[in-house]
């Protein structure tokens, strides 16, 4: 008879599971000895909470499912950070944290037992769309492959599965696979979603349309309505750079806006309208909205609701309207060259060095924000970013998980956020992860600098004293070399081509672009 630990395993096999990410502890070891030989390939990382950064990074540039695993307390506490992320961000994660044993627990009494927490699920409550706890052995499989499938279900989020410990070594039937029930459909409004002719129609497309794998729909929409598209963060990709229809520009640039601001229709694809997108909610609401979502709107009243996925919603749509294509209304604005500089420089170079198939896996720092809102994406799951809850710390830990995707993985990070995670050279190392990551060393927090400066304000916590990179990631057995910009997508080429970690290390001091708040022209930015 498999143990618990076993027929956790065996779940996560039949939920297609193909990497999961973890730390070991005492209270978790009887579930590490259910992967050898398993098919499923255990990454063991140094902090929990790369292990759910990288298994939101894995989830993002494959569109499956994430797996983290953890020990019980602080082991479970180190991780929500990073699911606070991919919760905000609608990543697919299967969070798996222990509790203390059975026999140990006294329910609402704290005894003082090693990593003892009274309502350690607490922790996930906000940040996870279901928190299910594993009472009996002889369940644990089910639990885990039910819990997965919520994941996955649209709207997909995290759900944490909480098991006891003991439950792991203990001796269980073999499981059988369950049955997967389809899920149900929704209902479509009653109102007619074109009920007039509309003369400037737009259509913007979010993560929800990456999620359902709708980016060919979204292109016949915007051909049969003559629609410009503007994608948030999660909806890069969908199409390519170079298309008619695609503003290449981020909503928050003046040039993007308008188009907003003209439009007499606007059909919203799987997209919260989040505040970092919509530039603290500050875009004026356009005469006609349709939105397309399994979730009711909450920033935008919508005149139309479709609630169904992108896919089933779009096609839908499509129905109603005619057949051919409707020339487009607009005029295509130019791209980053608007914003011609060093930094758009630095694009370029970056860029070079990247194959079509790419995921860039940016941080929240100067670099990240100009590849966030004007990088060239080819393919969707091309980006990504922690624009949900804006995590600082994210690039360097998600790159890790992205790079076991089967696609080239890039982190873009800068000096301060790479050291949150840097420990993890030696996951990389160890593993061979072929994450190439490009740090930018501005000598700080050169995001904050701005917010003083901007203010004539002199700069304060801002300066750190970096370390040696290369010297550090040498010290890892990590190669790593400092690069020009000039020299730069050699290197990014180089790297990629490698099949090993890489770091690369430019210094140079950017200034933000127009998609950060001090900037934003609705908030009178400059």
């Amino acid at each position: 008879m498999p143990t618990g630990g076993e027929a956790l395993v065996i779940g996560l096999r039949e939920l297609g599971v193909e990497v999961a990410f973890g730390l070991p502890g005492v209270h978790n070891l009887a579930a590490w000895k259910g992967f050898p030989g398993s098919g499923v390939r255990l990454v063991g990382v140094r902090h929990e909470q790369t292990a759910g950064y990288a298994a939101d990074g894995y989830a993002r540039a494959t569109g499956r499912l994430g797996v983290a695993l953890t020990t019980t307390g602080p082991g479970a506490s180190n991780v929500v950070t990073a699911v606070g992320e991919a919760w905000a961000c609608h990543s697919p994660l299967l969070v798996i944290a222990t509790d203390i044993p059975t026999t140990a627990r006294l329910p609402g009494v704290f005894r003082g037992v090693l990593h003892e927490t009274t309502d350690q699920a607490s922790f996930f409550r906000p940040v996870t769309k279901a928190q299910v706890r594993v009472e009996r052995a002889e369940d644990l499989h089910d639990v885990v492959v039910r819990a997965g499938r919520l994941a996955m279900l649209h709207p997909r989020r995290p759900v944490y599965v909480e098991i006891p410990t003991d439950l792991l070594a203990a001796q269980v039937p073999r499981p059988t696979p369950e049955t997967q029930v389809p899920p149900t459909r929704g209902f479509l409004s009653d109102r007619d979603p074109f009920p007039r002719p509309f003369e400037r129609p737009l259509v913007w497309a979010g993560g929800g349309a990456t999620a359902s794998g709708a980016g060919p729909l979204v292109e016949d929409l915007c051909r049969r309505l003559g629609a410009p598209l503007l994608t948030s963060y999660g909806g890069r990709g969908l199409l390519p750079p170079d298309h008619p229809h695609l503003v290449p520009l981020p909503p928050h640039a003046r040039e993007a806006g308008e188009l907003w601001d003209a439009a007499d229709l606007v059909v919203v694809v799987g997209s919260d309208l989040d505040g970092m997108n919509t530039q603290g909610f500050r875009q004026p609401r356009p005469p006609w909205v349709v939105t397309v979502d399994l979730a009711h709107p909450v920033n935008l009243e919508a005149d139309v609701h479709v609630p169904l996925d992108a896919v089933a919603g779009l096609t839908v749509l499509l129905e109603n309207l005619p057949a051919t294509d409707r020339p487009p209304w607009f005029t295509r604005p130019a791209g980053r060259e608007l914003y011609a500089g060093p930094e758009t420089a630095f694009l370029d170079a970056l860029e070079s060095g990247l194959t079509d198939d790419a995921v860039v896996v940016a941080d929240m720092c100067i670099p990240g924000y100009w590849y966030g809102g004007f990088g060239r994406v080819p393919r969707p799951r091309g980006l990504a970013y922690p624009v949900g809850w804006g995590t600082l710390g994210f690039g360097f830990p998600a790159g890790l998980g992205a790079a076991l995707s089967g696609r080239p993985a890039v982190a873009l990070v800068g000096d301060g956020g790479f050291l949150f995670a840097c420990g993890d050279l030696a996951t990389a190392a160890q593993e061979q992860i072929p994450l190439t990551t490009v740090l930018v060393d501005d000598g700080g927090y050169g995001m904050l600098a701005y917010d003083f400066t901007k203010d004539g304000a002199p700069p304060l916590g801002c300066d750190l004293q970096p370390p040696d990179f290369v010297a550090l990631a040498e010290a890892f057995r990590v190669e790593a070399r400092e690069v020009t910009v000039a020299e730069l997508g050699s290197a990014v080429a180089k790297g990629i081509a490698s099949g090993r970690p890489s770091l690369l290390v430019l210094k140079a001091a950017f200034t933000p672009p127009p998609n950060t708040s001090p900037r934003w022209y609705r908030a009178g930015g400059r």
